[in-house]
C-alpha cells in the first residue's frame, strides 16, 4: 500500500539494490481488498508488504530485511533475474 511505511522500506531497498520489480499497490486497485484476502489464503499472511521473488513467497518487511542482513536476498534476486549477476560483483 502506498501509505505503508514497511512497504516503502522494501521498495526503497529493492531500488538501492538495483532490482527490477513489480509493485501492486492494493490501496490503488479497485479489488485490492479481494486481492489481500486471496493473498491471506495463499500465503497465510494478510499484512503488507507481501513479497514474492521468482514466484516464491518471501514474507513481509521483516523477512526481506532479515534475508538482506544475512546476505540471502541478493542471491534470490539474481536467481530470479531481477538483478544481473555482474551487478553483485
Amino acid at each position: 500500500k502506498t501509505t505503508c511505511g514497511f512497504c516503502n522500506r522494501v521498495k526503497e531497498l529493492l531500488k538501492q539494490l538495483g532490482a527490477s520489480f513489480q509493485v501492486m499497490e492494493l490501496d490503488q486497485e479497485s479489488d485490492g481488498s479481494a486481492i489481500q484476502a486471496a493473498l491471506q489464503e495463499w500465503t497465510g499472511q494478510r499484512t503488507v508488504p507481501n513479497v514474492f521473488i521468482g514466484g516464491q513467497h518471501i514474507g513481509g518487511c521483516d523477512a526481506v530485511m532479515d534475508k538482506h542482513s544475512k546476505s540471502q536476498l541478493v542471491p534470490l534476486l539474481v536467481n530470479a533475474k531481477a538483478i544481473a549477476a555482474e551487478q553483485t560483483a
